[in-house]
């Protein structure tokens, strides 16, 4: 068997976005030679796919596509970075994205779905990837919002790539109006939620739970202050109102001029679009929320990759 050496196991790591341990193996099997290694990284396949599965996949890419009245949204998971950089990585998540899409954001149908090319669902297309580029990963969500008249716009925040990053927002606007410029207000009002992390739409829409946990905590500061219960009340629904402006999306200040309320914003747009528009929904995903990420100690893990 030839030298290994370290530009040999980088450039089959870029070629295929596996791990390094695993670069450097499928090298050594096969003598060194780069095609007969990648053959071999996706050959091995599903065994490797399953023992990958247990590792927490907490990074990857959020994808938005939008056709004019339509739009997807949705989030695939990976281990690291690295793979969401990878060309391979980016195409499949597009790819999927545009199937969630035309399956409209129905998430069982999509991983039924045939993925292009290769004669295998979706979902088979991901356990593949996760056996070649040696990380596990998951279909995390989607969504697919649609609109009778009017636009979905999108916007995707810390972009790698077109429809592809770590924030994406999707916006529904209903209007018979100037679709060119229902386009543009709507991806105005996609970057204002990127920024200002609405939780709701509209004060009906608030999180009942969320609002009673606000309203005891504000209600027992007001009450260190040692004012009468008929001042705590005023007290407490001023700091109500100021808690609505800061989560529901139409009664936030529109961060794109500092002074007007979304609300007024998508009200004062009827002039300009010809017909008046309503706001009927917006989604919001950021890569990784609520998935807890493990601390790892890199040198057993790179000892245990030597092990193994």
């Amino acid at each position: 068997m030839g030298q290994i050496s370290a530009s040999m196991v980088k450039e089959l790591r870029d070629t295929t976005g596996a791990g390094m341990m695993d670069c450097k193996k499928a090298l050594a099997e096969t003598d060194g030679d780069m095609d007969a290694a990648v053959d071999w990284l996706r050959t091995k396949g599903l065994a490797a796919a399953a023992k990958k599965a247990g590792r927490i996949a907490a990074d990857g890419l959020v994808s938005v596509v939008t056709d004019g009245t339509r739009g997807a949204l949705l989030e695939i998971n990976a281990e690291t970075d690295f793979v969401a950089r990878n060309e391979g990585f980016q195409t499949f998540v597009s790819d999927v994205a545009s199937i969630a899409l035309a399956e409209n954001g129905n998430a069982e149908k999509v991983l039924a779905a045939a993925y292009p090319e290769t004669g295998r669902t979706v979902q088979e297309q991901l356990t593949h990837n996760i056996a070649t580029i040696g990380e596990n990963m998951s279909f995390r969500r989607c969504t697919a919002p649609s609109v009778n008249d009017g636009v979905v716009a999108g916007y995707i925040h810390s972009a790698v790539a077109p429809g592809l990053g770590k924030i994406g927002v999707l916006v529904a606007l209903e209007s018979t109006g100037d679709k060119a410029k229902l386009e543009a207000l709507g991806k105005q009002i996609a970057m204002h939620i990127a920024a200002a992390k609405p939780e709701a739409l509209n004060i009906e829409d608030v999180d009942s739970s969320n609002l009673e946990r606000e309203r005891a905590v504000l209600v027992e500061q007001a009450r260190e202050s040692g004012k009468p219960e008929s001042i705590i009340e005023k007290m407490v629904e001023g700091r109500i109102r100021k808690y609505y402006e800061e989560v529901v999306l139409l009664e936030q200040v529109f961060v794109i001029d500092g002074e007007t309320r979304v609300r007024k914003v998508v009200e004062n747009a009827a002039a300009d679009v010809g017909a008046p528009v309503k706001l009927s929904a917006f989604t919001r995903y950021v890569l990784g929320e609520g998935i807890e990420k493990k601390e790892e100690d890199f040198a057993a893990e790179v000892a245990a990759a030597v092990k193994g």
